[in-house]
């Protein structure tokens, strides 16, 4: 299923999204920047894209990783996902962090992360006395294996 999303560029060398291959689930974001940027070890940096974009009502914009760039530099989004609510207009930015023992240059064009668009659901809370029963109770992490 492919959607038509509006997409604004903020900075004229900002690059739109892509998907790598046909069934992608993730586009590439990539950095917009005058310069250079290094993140040195242990270190969290906004990095910007130059994008604003209207995600769908029902939807939201989830920012994961880039698996090349988190494994062979270490560099992946500070908060593990990034979310984009259909509300926001501003800048797509991602907090990259140097997960590596080195410092990582980031450079303009360079893909920085993926953004998979997805829809949700939206719960209302009722608050209530009991829950109801399963097998698995209230085991959890890891309570379900050896």
């Amino acid at each position: 299923m492919v959607y038509d999303v509006n997409i604004k560029k903020l900075d004229e060398k900002a690059i739109i999204p892509t998907y790598g291959t046909q069934y992608s689930a993730g586009a590439d974001l990539y950095a917009c920047m005058d310069e250079d940027v290094t993140i040195k070890s242990g270190e969290t940096v906004f990095v910007h894209t130059g994008v604003a974009m209207e995600i769908p009502v029902g939807y939201a914009g989830l920012i994961y990783a880039r698996s090349g760039l988190a494994c062979k530099k270490g560099l992946a989004p500070a908060n593990k996902v990034g979310v984009v609510d259909a509300d926001y207009r501003g800048e797509i930015m991602v907090a990259l962090h140097n997960h590596s023992n080195v410092d990582v240059v980031v450079s303009h064009g360079e893909r920085i992360a993926q953004l998979v668009i997805a829809p949700f659901v939206t719960a209302n809370f009722i608050e209530c006395e009991e829950l109801s029963e399963t097998v698995r109770g209230e085991g959890g992490f890891g309570s379900t294996g050896k």
